[in-house]
């Protein structure tokens, strides 16, 4: 009988292993984009720290150079590419933060509302939320930067508001399950506030998906965010952002394809980074 046994313990012992192989690559994917948005934040951070050169420094003598003299090469004023996304990092990334964190609190507060209360006022708020769902939410942040002109508060605003229909529809959905179950009807039948039920029952078994899409949803705010600034509706400033970077390379793309290139490569790297952080976080939460 022990013979017989072995055969059988072998083939489980391989279909483990076998299972845990996704497993183990997915890991190190997950280690890697933590490594690089550790490098990311570090950048965002302490930029003069990672690299002490004046980024508005203009050296003509060096303007065009290729990668090898200096890291990544120069641009057309002899500025460092690599110093300019290190630079650049800090802008790109507390827009990305900062427009999701006004979806998050706009769109989730409505659709909190909404799905809570109910009645008109879910009527109300679902009709706003339909008519800004009619846009793209790249068009509608480009319509709202266009009106109000290019600044960092203004493409923060508009990148946000294009973001803040799909947080009003989650937390709608996941509040109207939450409240119909037992701890909340408990809650009603003690004679619990609204306020109290929504706070201390709603909210709390709501907000994993929220956490899940705010997540990846910086990565895309940080895309959104670049190609506006690609468009000429970023902050204007001595220190471009990795948008303006790419459109700063745009002429050059034959004699110089690194102005580009880098920066290029440093939104998509970053964009991957934060939808593989995601994704883990999302299995970790268990959300659907």
């Amino acid at each position: 009988m022990t013979i017989h046994a072995a055969p059988a313990t072998v083939t489980a012992a391989t279909k483990d292993a076998g299972s845990r192989r996704p497993l183990r690559a997915e890991s190190v994917l997950t280690v890697l984009a933590v490594l690089w948005m550790l490098l990311v934040l570090a950048a965002a951070v302490f930029p003069s720290l990672i690299s002490p050169e004046d980024p508005s420094l203009v050296i003509a003598t060096r303007a065009l150079q290729p990668p090898g003299e200096t890291l990544m090469g120069t641009d057309q004023y002899g500025r460092s590419i690599a110093g300019l996304i290190v630079h650049g990092a800090q802008s790109s990334i507390v827009i990305g933060l900062a427009a999701t964190l006004i979806a998050v609190v706009l769109g989730g507060g409505l659709g909190l509302l909404g799905g809570y209360l109910g009645g008109v006022t879910d009527m109300i708020i679902g009709r706003l939320i339909d008519v800004l769902m009619c846009f793209p939410g790249v068009l509608l942040a480009l319509i709202i930067a266009t009106a109000l002109g290019p600044t960092t508060a203004n493409l923060i605003l508009a990148v946000g508001v294009g973001s803040l229909p799909a947080f009003s529809r989650v937390m709608r959905g996941q509040v109207m399950s939450v409240r119909s179950r037992l701890y909340v009807e408990a809650a009603h039948s003690v004679g619990f506030s609204r306020l109290r039920i929504l706070a201390r029952h709603v909210l709390p078994n709501s907000i994993a998906p929220i956490v899940v899409l705010a997540t990846v949803s910086v990565g895309t705010a940080i895309v959104v965010a670049a190609s506006l600034s690609f468009l000429g509706l970023g902050p204007q400033s001595a220190v471009p952002d990795w948008g303006q970077l790419l459109a700063s390379g745009q002429p050059y793309l034959s004699s110089a394809w690194w102005i580009s290139t880098f920066p290029g490569l440093t939104i998509t790297l970053t964009v991957i980074s934060i939808s593989l952080l995601g994704d883990g976080l999302r299995d970790s939460l268990d959300t659907d």
